[in-house]
């Protein structure tokens, strides 16, 4: 099993002291959590896109820029590049860019996206968004996949010969499908023969296990072998510590915050105590042997092989954050990787030159 560090850069005050940072000092503090997280061993650093309050997470080709060049061996995912808000020509630009400078490290999960300010920003709007996410995926691919494509659709001006520059390191590029609850992108997933990222985040886990299964049939329809279909899921909150009781201490004042912030927004509430999340939901919170249970427990259901873990403090102290990052990596993570195995992420060339910059 592989394991990614996830963050969608959401700016809110700190849950114990109420302190809002400021935005280049949340910023920064993501390119040093994909620091740790190559320091301590993950084998992936995921960057989100939103476009409204309270995320950071506009820009993800520019974020990840960053971290790639101070980090060398880490994989770069986007969790999710909204493939629907943009043009397929630009993207393809910045993500080849990317590529090219991370020394090839680079993976993307795509999705319609989510959010009102979709709507009022680009005009993408429910009606249209899935016939954008799709169209946009495969000229992306085409434009990835040769240095001269012709092309028409419905959202951009026609391409004739069109080269776009610069050309990727890598020849091709794993793309995988990001749902929550959506069958079209399970279906264009299954389809062209791409992974599945489940969101696993929001609700139980039942409804995303359905949609898991779901691909598998799909994947299988189109004539693909089933032993090739690769799946991943998030988990919607991480902390482990040597007992339970510490784990549910450290992460109780965490929890009661992201409660009272879906209250004011107006977001709907699954899970009214601590307790019922850490039962009902994806999140692994508990000690190392609770952590291993549950996972083999999601397991059973997805067949996943990669799991992104929140990689946010989320109001922890850093020695508190940094020991529950630890303790995974040593008590959880090889115990997980020798019962599942997975197949290699994007890991780049090894050649001087693709080095980082760790100073």
């Amino acid at each position: 099993m592989k394991f990614l560090l996830f963050t969608l850069v959401t700016r809110v005050p700190d849950p114990h002291t109420g302190v809002l940072p400021e935005t280049h000092e949340r910023l920064r503090s993501v390119v040093d959590q994909a620091r740790v997280a190559e320091e301590l061993g993950y084998d992936g650093f995921a960057v989100g896109e939103r476009h409204e309050d309270p995320f950071l997470s506009a820009a993800p080709p520019v974020l990840l820029s960053h971290i790639a060049a101070v980090t060398a061996r880490i994989t770069l995912f986007t969790a999710v590049t909204t493939l629907s808000l943009l043009d397929p020509v630009r993207a393809f630009e910045d993500y080849s860019t990317l590529d090219n400078l991370s020394g090839g490290r680079l993976e993307l999960i795509i999705g319609k996206g989510n959010g009102t300010a979709q709507a009022e920003l680009f005009h993408v709007t429910t009606g249209d968004q899935w016939d954008r996410n799709r169209e946009g995926y495969e000229l992306f691919r085409a434009l990835w996949a040769s240095d001269q494509v012709t092309w028409s659709g419905r959202f951009r001006p026609e391409l004739v010969a069109a080269k776009a520059l610069p050309r990727p390191l890598q020849p091709s590029i794993r793309i995988w499908h990001g749902s929550a609850t959506s069958r079209d992108s399970v279906e264009l997933a299954a389809r062209h023969g791409d992974p599945l990222f489940s969101a696993n985040v929001t609700n139980p886990i039942e409804p995303y296990a359905d949609l898991v299964r779901h691909y598998r049939e799909r994947w299988t329809h189109y004539g693909h072998d089933p032993a090739d279909a690769l799946v991943g899921a998030g988990t919607a909150g991480f902390h482990v510590a040597p007992t339970s009781q510490e784990a549910l201490a450290v992460y109780r004042p965490i929890f009661q915050a992201r409660l009272a912030l879906s209250k004011k927004l107006g977001l709907p509430v699954v899970f009214e105590t601590l307790e019922d999340f850490v039962t009902r939901s994806s999140a692994l919170i508990g000690s190392p042997e609770q952590v291993l249970d549950k996972v083999g427990r999601q397991h059973e259901q997805f067949g996943h092989e990669v799991i992104h873990l929140s990689a946010e403090p989320d109001g922890r102290t850093e020695a508190q954050h940094r020991a529950g990052l630890e303790l995974f990596q040593q008590a959880v993570a090889p115990e997980l990787r020798r019962r599942i195995p997975s197949r290699p992420l994007a890991t780049g060339h090894t050649r001087p030159e693709f080095s980082g910059v760790t100073s």
